[in-house]
């Protein structure tokens, strides 16, 4: 860095004395291609095109900017940084002031003796439809998993389940480098789980997607991309960790690349018991009669074991094309004990009867993958390019128990899917001019899923099981999707892009229950407009807007009609009938950087037809602990008056449509970086749901204005200990049935860099309090309850990475930056 500076001062110290004053001054500013980082200290050279000498030249400050005093004349511009290549500007005349706008530096890779660059500290790009946080080293995901990494992304949240919101809002449409991935698999909650944070490059958080994307999503996208080298040699990272509750796990990822063909893997196996619990109080009116009361507390013990890997291999055929071959497969084991202990009481609140209901599960999931793509760029420019996916997946997940009442053996319930999808897309992109670009494209997908679900009862203590044919059923639900879109975008002027782009999907849906003979088929033909807009006041400064419909289909979850069984009271059942949701969105953004302080917000509002919504019903099932029996009111040999067993009420919960659903929110994003051993960073989402609509003669009109909040300070305190606290609070919500309270936690950890950055150890604690629980209070005409679920409880975990041909980046200037306002890349 002292031979830069004083580099750069020969140079201006040789200019004055050769040629005095100067007359014309340029500006500019130069930044890092891939993160966007500006770049202190880069060095800016003017040679004179008539005596072949450098006249003059300067360095670029803490922003990556300059302002140089150039004699005018002819000159060939050179723009410098150790480590990166060298851009040469030919043949520029330069008679008045000129600003050279924003020059894009890329890794030498030979001068860096084949080592790759690692970012270490998250940072952020605008783009016209998407923000890409290209992933650091954020130390409370060191060790972790991708769900840790998203419940650090502004704009994300995860709750205590495990399902992942974007402003809010669950219905998030999740792709793997830009797709559909057997990585997520048929449970993505619990895939996200298993892949490794460091396998992460960035995400892109997409709230206003553009039409070469599916509808798919009404919050939006979170397109996860892996990190992948494209180095000679070999290269890649490993990491191992532990914790308490008891965990472990390896994970790693590696490059090798020879000539024209690279080779890269991403493999992870874990092992992870979470303990969890959850407690419901519930109060029965029953009409005209005296309330009943039933306390649950169940408890979890989840045990899960997984391995997954991605690997493949890149031919680079020519200079312009290459064709990638894939496979993805994953395999996890979870054995889960619930044990709920039910407690009846009468109206006079004295326990009538105690049951023990005990339900071990063990599951097993398979997925493989297979995938092919080919790139062919033209020759000229790289952004005319040419690509052809095809994707074939393969899942199958089995899930048996055997539930035990108060020392019996009661009921098994075995499910068995069964899961094909087929993948086929492709694209073609032509620029026009310098600042446009056409394309058009196709996309299907085939999703075809076979549940079996058994459920026998047993009447005799576990001597003999029949099967109950009231629950037992098979389903086979199909879902086929033909899309095609075209976009154009261009720059009406020099601040002003636009991106505008149609989508049509066509949507074939058949959901066939063979045990009850119904049969459902149901098409969707629909047009998906979307729009975008960016207008940058400056380098420093941009406002966007987005304008885009898109669809909330039904998964296959929520149209199964098999209800869930550890708890013989509290059921959750799809509803086979359900409707896809479509909706309009439209968002108003703004970026603006102060130097140390930058900000990133948004104000949105969408409008869903159709829209889900959860209600909690009363069936006409009651259910005897005593016997073991759902007995439904309307039997003719059902005789309630001489009924000796206390019954208590069947509850279902399930998802239906309702009219409509408007969401508006405001959110911003503050990063400040006072000094270069202290970062902050703030994310704030306030946002309001007001539903409308009826369901079987019940209103369930309901206003929601619900927020969250997330902090994140890092210190590196002596010794290059990083410091780093995470603080999330999610305030308290409603619906037309339930009130939800706020849910707060914290996170901390500690990490430091050993063996000159090759490697890195990491103490990280979260949930420190034991705090985030889901705590809500539920009000129907005929019951009322309380209840309390914490899926994980506080957890420790120490993880130590290792790098080869691998160097962490050291961070300069702010964390971030404003991509290009032109990039109309989907």
């Amino acid at each position: 860095m002292i031979l830069r500076q004083f580099t750069a001062l020969l140079i201006l110290f040789t200019s004055v004395i050769l040629h005095g004053q100067t007359d014309v001054k340029v500006t500019g500013k130069v930044l890092e291609k891939d993160t966007k980082v500006p770049l202190e200290y880069a060095t800016i050279a003017f040679k004179n095109k008539k005596d072949n000498t450098i006249t003059t030249g300067g360095i670029t400050n803490e922003k990556g900017e300059y302002t140089i005093d150039v004699p005018k004349g002819l000159y060939d511009i050179s723009i410098e940084y150790i480590g990166y290549k060298t851009v040469n500007l030919l043949n520029k005349l330069l008679n008045t002031d000129t600003n050279l706008g924003t020059t894009s530096l890329a890794l030498d890779v030979e001068a860096l003796g084949e080592v790759e660059i690692i970012a270490e500290r998250t940072t952020v790009e605008i783009k016209l439809d998407k923000k890409v946080y290209n992933v650091g080293k954020d130390l409370t995901v060191r060790g972790g998993t991708v769900s840790d990494v998203l419940d650090n992304v502004p704009s994300v949240s995860v709750d205590v389940e495990g399902n992942v919101a974007l402003r809010g809002n669950d219905d998030v449409r999740i792709l793997i480098n830009g797709k559909p991935s057997g990585l997520v698999g048929l449970n993505s909650t619990d895939a996200l789980r298993q892949l490794p944070a460091e396998s992460i490059e960035r995400v892109e958080v997409i709230t206003s997607p553009s039409a070469r994307y599916d509808a798919e999503g009404s919050a939006g996208i979170l397109n996860i991309i892996l990190r992948r080298s494209k180095l000679q040699g070999l290269n890649g990272a490993i990491t191992v960790n532990g914790g308490y509750p008891t965990s472990a796990g390896i994970s790693g990822n590696i490059n090798y690349r020879t000539g024209d063909v690279n080779i890269f893997n991403t493999s992870n196996y874990n092992y992870r018991e979470s303990p969890g619990n959850a407690f419901s109080d519930t109060e029965f009116f029953n009409g005209d009669d005296p309330s009943s009361f039933l306390i649950e507390n169940r408890d979890f013990d989840r045990t899960r074991k997984g391995f997954s890997t991605n690997t493949g291999i890149e031919w680079y055929i020519n200079d312009t094309s290459s064709l990638t071959a894939s496979l993805v497969y994953r395999d996890s084991d979870t054995e889960s004990n619930t044990t709920n202990i039910a407690e009846e009481f009468d109206s006079n609140n004295t326990l009538t009867n105690t049951t023990i209901r005990k339900d071990p599960e063990f599951e097993d999931d398979k997925t493989v993958q297979y995938a092919l793509n080919f790139d062919k760029q033209f020759k000229g420019n790289s952004q005319h390019r040419l690509t052809f996916d095809f994707q074939f997946e393969d899942s199958n997940e089995s899930e048996a128990s055997l539930i035990n009442q108060n020392g019996f053996d009661v009921e098994t319930v075995a499910t068995d899917e069964a899961q094909e999808r087929i993948l086929l897309q492709g694209d073609y992109v032509q620029p026009i001019n310098e600042t446009g670009q056409f394309e058009f494209g196709y996309r299907g997908e085939f999703f075809d899923l076979i549940t079996d679900y058994l459920v026998e009862s047993s009447f005799d203590n576990g001597q003999s099981f029949q099967v109950n044919i009231d629950l037992s059923n098979s389903l086979n639900f199909k879902q086929f999707v033909n899309a095609f879109y075209t976009q154009y975008g261009n720059k009406l002027s020099e601040k002003l892009s636009f991106l505008l782009g149609l989508r049509f999907e066509g949507t074939r849906i058949t959901i066939d229950q063979f045990t009850s003979n119904q049969f459902e088929k149901k098409e969707y033909n629909q047009l998906f407009p979307t729009l975008n807009l960016a207008f940058e006041i400056s380098e420093d400064e941009n406002i966007t807007f987005g304008y885009n419909r898109r669809i909330r289909r039904p998964r296959s979850r929520f149209i199964n009609p098999f209800p869930s069984r550890s708890s013989a009271t509290n059921l959750f059942q799809g509803n086979p009938d359900l409707d896809p949701s479509t909706s309009n969105a439209v968002d108003l953004g703004y970026f603006k950087d102060y130097g140390k302080l930058s900000l990133n917000g948004s104000i949105y509002f969408q409008r869903a037809q159709d829209a889900f919504n959860f209600v909690a019903l009363e069936t006409d099932n009651f259910y005897s602990f005593e016997t073991n029996q759902t007995i439904n009111i309307n039997d003719p040999n059902f005789d309630m008056l001489n009924q000796q067993f206390d019954l208590i009420p069947v509850i279902k919960r399930t998802p239906i449509n309702l009219a409509t659903n408007d969401r508006f929110g405001f959110e911003f994003t503050l990063t400040y970086r006072p000094t270069k051993k202290w970062n902050l960073n703030g994310n704030f989402n306030l946002f309001n749901s007001s539903t409308r609509g009826d369901f079987e003669g019940q209103n369930f009109d309901a206003d929601n204005l619900s927020w969250f909040v997330r902090l994140n300070n890092k210190y590196t305190l002596p010794g290059n200990i990083d410091w780093q606290t995470r603080l999330f609070y999610r305030g308290p919500s409603e619906t037309a049935q339930s009130v939800n309270k706020g849910i707060f936690s914290t996170d901390l950890a500690f990490s430091k860099d050993l063996f000159k950055d090759k490697a890195s150890i990491a103490l990280n604690v979260r949930d420190v309090f034991n705090s985030r629980k889901r705590r809500s209070d539920n009000f129907t005409d005929s019951f009322e309850s309380t209840s309390e679920f914490q899926r994980r409880v506080r957890s420790f975990n120490l993880s130590f990475t290792y790098r080869f041909n691998q160097k962490k980046q050291r961070e300069r200037g702010r964390g971030n930056d404003s991509g290009d306002g032109d990039d109309f890349e989907g």
